[in-house]
């Protein structure tokens, strides 16, 4: 086979398994939806049975012949695109105003919220650094090991903790608006971190980090004082004709700006989420978001499931050993003992009753599709296992599934009682979270 005939075999078989990959991730959704859960949950089992997991155990080696070596590169790319559009979304919904009077409570939840997970993954790593110091025969250093585990352990599903909110109509109370401003808070810090630890992870010593660390000041400040002004004054001034011809001006920034992140030394996403957070968020955020934000979310929605796929690719849950099971026993511990038990414990330093303390930290121990690209960013950079990895990824499945039904019961629960969670919380009038009430106003998929 010449080479222009293998190209047109690698995009055929590409574009034939990415529709096959649609159709099953719309199944799935729709399966996971009559179970009520987030769509997420859908997506990720998809993936998973698409990959050597399910797939790969019938006969015929079906999952290499639908996704072979050649094909993969290609379907990376989709994924890539995908991902990128949707940290630009987490980064637009990240809104400071969420955060505005609630300064010292929130200092006490983040504490809660990220010290306590980030300080159990870190010792999580001290227990699991034995088993998976190598991954393909290269050795990984603990440091960066260490802090990448805390940083997953302490990450919150925003855009789908959003959505939660929405669903189980408790976004306009004060427990949605401080669930949402603790969980921007969180995937700041751990946003923060992640570039960090990739830097460590991708140099030998300590100059290089701290080059990238510079690097990477200096393109923050480039954002905030020369391209978000220049944003702000091109989205004032658009006619309504004009309008129509941004989104495809943000999608090139968001490309963009994920090309000099990578160029920097940091991972692509930083650079999308960043160019997102510095959106204009002033005027009328409404046209900006019908214009500008619905049209690449939904672009990124059809791209995601690639994602989702490529993810399940890497998930082999045929290398779980019995050792592994406990492996992961220990992970769910970890995971849910630190962000569900941190934010409750600290949501009662600050007043909060015991109902509405559990709410919070149900609420922000969900991690979704965040997570996911976390985890991926982990592998890519060579510190999980093949292994860890599927270990991590059922984590993120489980604590994203069980968020629903145990916010759901804590609900009922309070109803029968008669109260409503949230009228009590630190004194707060009920009013709509501006993240929240964005997504119910566009009733969108996470």
């Amino acid at each position: 086979m010449d080479r222009a005939a293998h190209l047109d075999w690698a995009y055929t078989t590409a574009i034939g398994g990415i529709a096959l990959l649609l159709v099953t991730s719309t199944l799935f959704i729709a399966l996971t939806r009559r179970l009520r859960q987030p769509p997420v949950i859908g997506e990720i089992i998809a993936g998973i049975c698409l990959g050597p997991s399910a797939l790969g155990l019938l006969p015929g080696n079906l999952t290499d012949r639908l996704f072979p070596d050649e094909v993969r590169p290609l379907l990376t790319i989709v994924a890539h695109a995908g991902v990128l559009l949707f940290m630009f979304i987490v980064g637009w919904e990240l809104d400071g105003r969420v955060l505005r009077g609630r300064r010292r409570p929130l200092g006490l939840l983040w504490l809660g919220g990220v010290a306590l997970p980030m300080g159990l993954g870190i010792g999580l790593a001290a227990v699991l650094y034995d088993l998976h110091d190598t991954v393909d025969g290269r050795p990984i250093r603990f440091l960066p090991f260490a802090l990448f585990l805390g940083v997953a352990m302490s990450i919150a599903a925003f855009p789908v903790l959003a959505r939660l909110l929405t669903e189980h109509g408790i976004h306009r109370l004060p427990l949605g608006s401080y669930a949402l401003a603790v969980a921007a808070l969180d995937d700041i810090f751990a946003w923060s971190m992640l570039a960090f630890v990739s830097a460590l992870a991708t140099s030998a010593g300590t100059a290089e980090p701290v080059k990238i660390a510079i690097w990477g000041a200096v393109y923050v400040a480039a954002l905030l004082w020369l391209v978000r002004p220049l944003l702000a004054w091109l989205v004032n001034r658009l006619s309504s004709t004009a309008f129509a011809q941004l989104p495809l001006l943000i999608a090139a920034g968001t490309l963009g700006s994920a090309y000099v992140s990578s160029a920097i030394g940091l991972h692509m996403i930083f650079g999308a989420f960043l160019f997102g957070a510095i959106m204009p968020k002033d005027g009328d955020r409404d046209l900006l978001r019908r214009t500008v934000v619905i049209p690449l979310e939904d672009a990124g929605r059809l791209l995601l499931p690639v994602f989702f796929v490529v993810t399940g690719l890497s998930v082999d849950l045929t290398s779980i050993t019995a050792a592994g099971l406990l492996q992961l026993a220990l992970i769910i511990v970890v995971a849910c003992g630190g962000k569900l038990g941190g934010i409750t414990l600290s949501a009662r330093l600050t007043g909060l009753g015991w109902r509405d303390s559990t709410a919070l930290g149900i609420l922000l121990n969900t991690r979704g599709l965040t997570e996911l690209v976390i985890l991926n960013v982990g592998y890519s950079l060579g510190l999980l296992s093949t292994e860890l990895f599927t270990l991590m990824v059922i984590m993120a499945l489980l604590t994203t599934g069980m968020t629903s039904p145990l916010i759901g019961a804590v609900l009922r629960r309070a109803r029968r009682d008669g109260g409503v969670p949230g009228l009590d919380l630190l004194g707060a009038t009920t009013r709509a979270s501006p993240a929240a009430a964005s997504v119910s106003a566009h009733d969108r998929d996470p």
